[in-house]
């Protein structure tokens, strides 16, 4: 098929815009200088109970034996912060100095991305279609084994942080990613120089230094990791370090200076849901499990199910009862957490058992003051 690759590309840019992606790329399909990477990070273990990781093997870096006749990958950055929150990132990282505020990461306030990319990728693969012709696709979001940092990378839409998540330097890192697998040869996209320079922010925020080298992530030590992935209970030594975040993690965002940058989602999709930007340990503990599927309908947070859900509640509330005992809202988180004490799931009561067991008010010997 002959086509004029400019206006190809200049027709993505604009319905891509207009469905509310902030960029459009194309990467080529050859990935094979990521590959010892990728093998290097598996033979690790650094997927922890992500099996699917290790499952798909090499077929994360080849396109074409994922999706075969793919010829190119058409890449998509969407924005997510909400509009309806002007404050600025230092008032998210406030909030986890409040240890009876429960801390959702931004991205999971709204409706869930995969849903809302997914929607819009396949809403421009259509467009595309219906301009080219007969078009062989299939559209992803973070939703089988793709490297889309790697293709976000390799097509301009940004380079890899330190932290492992893809930046850019008129909008940070605050975006979700997205690709369409085609079988037509498209021209890629120019790639962008780095800018993260002798900057550590990253590694030295993170409350469980999961980052263990420069662009190397360790997911079992990853808050987003042990509050989202992780079925089981969560490891002791890491409880006390993941404060009052129960569902994610955005420190190694919150800290980079790029992310001055970030820029606001012109969609209304992922506008915070259910005040779950300002709530409490205490309002989230009340929701029993009909009360989550209801409150969590149309959201990525859904996926945990309420057993993890009230687990990451409990680790919380536990950190919180361990820094404070003449708070006016001890004593309502207790009651909170004895009202799952019999909980039927082994895991929940383990973790609510641990909670009450850091009330320091209780833990204090008789006596003292």
């Amino acid at each position: 098929m002959s086509i004029d690759q400019q206006s190809v590309l200049a027709d993505l840019q604009t319905w891509g815009q207009q469905l509310g992606f902030s960029q459009i790329g194309v990467a080529p399909v050859d990935l094979h200088e990521a590959e010892p990477g990728l093998l290097a990070w598996l033979a690790q273990n650094f997927h922890g109970d992500m099996a699917y990781m290790a499952r798909h093997g090499l077929t994360r870096a080849r396109p074409a034996e994922l999706q075969p006749g793919t010829l190119s990958v058409i890449t998509a950055r969407m924005d997510y912060l909400p509009q309806a929150s002007p404050e600025s990132l230092d008032h998210e990282l406030r909030r986890l100095q409040e240890p009876s505020q429960a801390v959702v990461s931004v991205y999971a306030r709204g409706r869930d991305y995969h849903k809302v990319m997914r929607q819009r990728l396949q809403q421009l693969a259509d467009k595309l279609q219906s301009t080219l012709g007969p078009l062989g696709h299939r559209v992803f979001t973070d939703s089988a084994p793709v490297l889309e940092a790697e293709l976000a990378v390799r097509s301009g839409q940004g380079w890899r942080g330190k932290h492992t998540l893809v930046l850019q330097r008129d909008a940070g890192s605050f975006f979700f990613l997205g690709e369409i697998f085609i079988d037509l040869a498209l021209e890629p996209t120019p790639k962008v120089t780095e800018h993260c320079g002798t900057c550590t922010s990253c590694i030295t925020a993170c409350p469980t230094q999961a980052i263990v080298a420069p662009y190397q992530l360790d997911a079992r030590r990853c808050i987003s990791y042990l509050t989202i992935e992780h079925a089981g209970s969560i490891p002791l030594a890491f409880r006390p370090m993941m404060g009052n975040r129960i569902y994610g993690c955005d420190d190694c965002q919150l800290v980079c200076p790029w992310n001055k940058f970030a820029k606001r989602s012109v969609l209304p999709d992922f506008e915070e849901r259910h005040g779950l930007g300002a709530a409490s340990l205490v309002q989230l503990l009340a929701w029993h499990e009909e009360d989550f599927l209801h409150f969590t309908e149309g959201s990525a947070i859904r996926r945990i199910g309420h057993v993890r859900w009230l687990r990451n509640l409990a680790v919380a509330a536990g950190n919180a009862l361990r820094q404070a005992d003449k708070e006016d809202w001890v004593t309502p988180l207790m009651q909170a957490l004895l009202a799952w004490t019999g909980h039927d799931n082994a895991i929940v009561r383990e973790h609510i058992d641990w909670a009450l067991s850091q009330n320091v008010a209780l833990c204090k010997p008789s006596g003292a003051p």
